[in-house]
């Protein structure tokens, strides 16, 4: 294969990886549909809150913390392996989710398949960046990006009319089909790439990262699971994981065949690029996590509307996200980041205006503009990312991408969701008085509380969802600040350390060098 022509079935191979991966992110979407449903003693597993909650981490543990692992992996042994590896994994652990017996067996698969989309993502993303020339590649991780962001709202959407016909596991044997197609085109169309250097496998840095990241977004998720960062299980695990993380950076510098150059990070454009996937996905996944929440207890929709109230979102990506490259070209990714970051940051402010009645149109354009403008950040940040690292480092890079992507999201769930949580909590510290005593704790904990405890109140319950609603509104307001705040920062950051355009490419779109390349 020509590095600077690329592989010959290049975008058919593509097309492949996005099909493949449209299982790992139709199921990180669609699950938040079906808890309902779960936690149902009759149609479901009768799942506790807690339950429900290790439902979600115990795939977000293992799938964070071995995504550095398997990027390794498929450097040493081979990508096209380990994206058929993950793919049976992924497979067999959503039939077994889907056949759970009780809320413990549908834990543990789900831990299964967190191993599975650990193996899935990174190998999608290097191969992509293998099969494709560098001038090319831009384009190529625009079309994944979207294709992306379509499976973030085919998600909801699928979830809610399979809940509406079918049971509760249905949501998982979905992926059943996909995988089947998916492990049929890579065996047949895509090619298998590897480091061809023997470097040692670096045992001690790999244990490092995982047992670090494992920690870290453990921490994370407490917060999650507490609503308060104040608390031992979620202060020691996160202060030993940054300790561990720390320790594997300084054990990298100083051997000779590390798992991961810690010395990339001097590349600008690398480290501001890793940088801003982080920032933008705490900053953007808090406030869409929550907005589920409103759409289905504050607006009453069923899982189906509020699925397809997440399109415009994707229409925005499927719009943008293939031509981003273009846009970079034209106006360096300094600019392009800089400007999507604030856009961004707009949009999330807006929604500190949003009230209980606000009329939809506004919401879905404000979504449309926050997708058109991650649209312009992600795969130009992901293309600086791979194009900063030699090829045969491609699986390295997407893993480096996608744990930054992963621990900033869930970051950004978490204590956006803290945030939230406290404003609720104070905003319903006067309205349960008339409230059971033994059921106020209900109430005050969560939206999804006040709306069981409601439902069992009668004409008294009417009013209190109402004051639930106001308060869940208002956390939602300080949540979106806090989120557009971190925007911000993201965008200075771009500002100051993200490269212009290469004098090459400026000098290639002057009068001058154009008459010239005319005459020769």
């Amino acid at each position: 294969m020509d590095a600077h022509t690329g592989h010959p079935r290049r975008w058919q191979i593509l097309g492949v990886m996005v099909f493949s991966l449209l299982a790992v992110v139709l199921d990180n979407t669609i699950l938040n549909v079906a808890i309902k449903t779960i936690a149902d003693p009759v149609h479901g597993l009768g799942a506790t809150q807690s339950e429900l909650e290790w439902a979600m981490n115990s795939y977000t543990l293992v799938f964070a913390g071995l995504l550095f692992t398997f990027g390794v992996l498929g450097d040493r042994y081979g990508r096209k392996k380990m994206l058929l590896v993950g793919m049976v994994i992924f497979g067999l652990s959503s039939l077994v989710s889907a056949y759970a017996q009780d809320p413990t067996q549908l834990i543990l698969a789900r831990a299964l398949m967190g191993l599975g989309g650990a193996a899935i993502m990174p190998a999608t993303l290097a191969i992509i960046s293998n099969v494709f020339p560098i001038h090319e590649r831009g384009k190529a991780i625009g079309i994944w990006a979207g294709g992306v962001g379509i499976a973030v709202a085919i998600g909801p959407i699928t979830g809610g009319l399979l809940l509406e016909h079918f049971w509760w596991g249905s949501v998982f044997l979905v992926n059943i089909p996909i995988v089947l197609v998916g492990l049929a085109l890579i065996a047949t169309l895509v090619p298998d790439s590897k480091d061809p250097g023997k470097t040692g496998l670096d045992p001690v840095g790999v244990l490092l990262s995982i047992v670090g990241l494992v920690a870290l977004v453990y921490g994370i998720v407490r917060i999650s699971d507490l609503g308060t960062f104040a608390d031992t299980s979620v202060i020691v695990p996160s202060l030993i994981g940054l300790a561990i993380l720390g320790v594997f950076f300084w054990y990298e510098r100083r051997i000779d065949h590390p798992a991961f150059d810690v010395r990339n990070f001097r590349n600008a454009a690398f480290s501001t690029a890793i940088a801003s996937v982080g920032l933008v996905f705490f900053a953007a996944m808090g406030v869409m996590f929550f907005m589920a929440f409103y759409w289905q207890i504050v607006r009453g929709y069923s899982p189906l509307q509020s699925g397809a109230l997440v399109l415009p979102f994707a229409v925005a990506q499927l719009i943008f996200a293939p031509r981003s490259a273009k846009v970079v070209d034209k106006y360096g990714a300094k600019t392009v980041g800089t400007i999507g970051m604030i856009v961004i940051a707009a949009c999330l402010a807006a929604y500190a205006l949003v009230g209980v009645d606000t009329p939809i149109w506004i919401l879905l354009v404000l979504t449309f503009v926050q997708g058109s403008a991650m649209a312009h950040i992600m795969p130009p940040a992901t293309t600086a990312i791979m194009n900063a690292l030699p090829r045969e480092k491609a699986g390295v890079g997407s893993s480096m991408s996608n744990v930054v992507r992963q621990v900033g999201g869930t970051l950004g769930i978490a204590i956006l969701g803290a945030v939230l949580s406290a404003s609720y909590r104070n905003g319903m510290e006067g309205e349960v008085t008339a409230v059971p005593e033994q059921l106020r704790h209900v109430v005050t904990e969560s939206i999804s509380g006040a709306a069981g405890v409601a439902a069992r109140l009668g004409d008294q319950g009417a009013g209190l969802m109402r004051a639930a609603n106001e308060a869940f509104v208002s956390g939602i307001h300080w949540a979106a600040l806090g989120s557009a705040a971190v925007a911000l920062i993201g965008a200075l950051l771009m500002a100051r350390w993200m490269p212009g355009r290469p004098a090459a490419a400026v000098e290639a779109q002057s009068p001058e060098v154009d008459r010239e390349a005319a005459v020769v």
